[in-house]
């Protein structure tokens, strides 16, 4: 079972790891909508892409640290990558 915890300040790995089709963000570049102290700035508004809202933090995703989340997310993105 995975299990919910709460969003890790300072940390964004889930706004720059990712790849976010709906603004165009590639995958390992911190999303335009990620503030100076790594939070977003659309959280809570109806502009925040659906993927973004979809995405919670877990034990599993965000690990013990921010770079552990960087690394989680990385490989994850890489998995589920289009094969060109």
């Amino acid at each position: 079972m995975i299990e919910n915890r709460a969003c890790r300040s300072g940390c964004g790995a889930c706004c720059i790891a990712p790849s976010i089709s709906s603004l165009d963000k590639p995958a390992g570049v911190p999303c335009r909508h990620l503030d100076d102290e790594l939070r977003c700035r659309l959280f809570g508004h109806p502009e925040r892409p659906a993927v973004c809202g979809g995405l919670r933090p877990t034990i599993e995703m965000c690990g013990e640290s921010r770079t552990e989340a960087l690394i989680w997310l990385t490989r994850l993105e890489k998995e589920t990558a289009p094969v060109a």
